[in-house]
């Protein structure tokens, strides 16, 4: 049993850089590479759509130094991205900056008529915000209903949430897609979110594939 929906919380960048007497803004290049390795796993799966937490709303208090070099990375991606992925972004984007805002419409206009495995970046996004903009959604269009709700939330057009990954050993959902995780397996690891690769995709798969899901029955 693969899941059609891996959701992914990448923690422990800066403390991986911390760990090596590097600059903090080096786990994030190193999280950078991990994301890839472990999206290319996931694909070759068989998994239909990856959601990855870049960047909660509550990141953005971080020093301004820490939160450029992450605007970097994720420019620098989206400029040379030229793979087969469907990418998209969710969260309040144009807050972050023109430069990234910028870069973030090119690389979901360059990979919108790609046939491969769904990715879904949120940046500067939190669950909450999420829910209250759907709610909105449904309080102006008059008609409070499940179809246009979720059609509203982050994950609109993604199949469900699946499977709930989480590194660096905390064991919260830190605002990550709070309505889709309602019957989603979870999924903690210990390893910072840059020593993962391959065999780590391998491990979580594994371990969601003797899963029980009753979905509440």
């Amino acid at each position: 049993m693969i899941p059609r929906h891996v959701g992914i919380i990448m923690d422990g960048n800066g403390r991986w850089a911390q760990k090596r007497g590097l600059p903090r803004t080096e786990g994030y290049k190193a999280g950078l590479a991990a994301m890839e390795r472990v999206l290319k796993a996931l694909s070759l799966a068989g998994v239909e759509a990856v959601t990855v937490y870049a960047f909660s709303t509550e990141n953005a208090a971080r020093p301004a130094e820490e939160i450029s070099a992450i605007a970097d990375v994720v420019v620098g991606w989206n400029n040379s991205y030229g793979g087969n992925m469907r990418v998209r972004y969710s969260g309040d984007i144009d807050s972050l900056g023109k430069r990234l805002s910028d870069s973030v419409c090119r690389v979901a206009e360059r990979t919108a008529r790609n046939n491969g495995m769904q990715l879904n970046i949120l940046l500067n996004y939190g669950g909450r915000a999420d829910i209250l903009k759907a709610a909105s959604v449904c309080a102006e269009c008059g008609k409070i209903s499940e179809e246009v709700f979720c059609g509203a939330l982050a994950s609109a057009g993604m199949p469900p949430l699946d499977l709930i990954v989480r590194s660096g050993g905390e064991k919260r959902l830190s605002g990550f897609m709070l309505y889709e995780a309602a019957y989603a397996e979870l999924y903690f690891s210990e390893k910072l979110w840059p020593d993962f690769d391959a065999d780590d995709v391998k491990d979580f798969l594994d371990d969601f594939s003797r899963r029980i899901r009753k979905f509440g029955a």
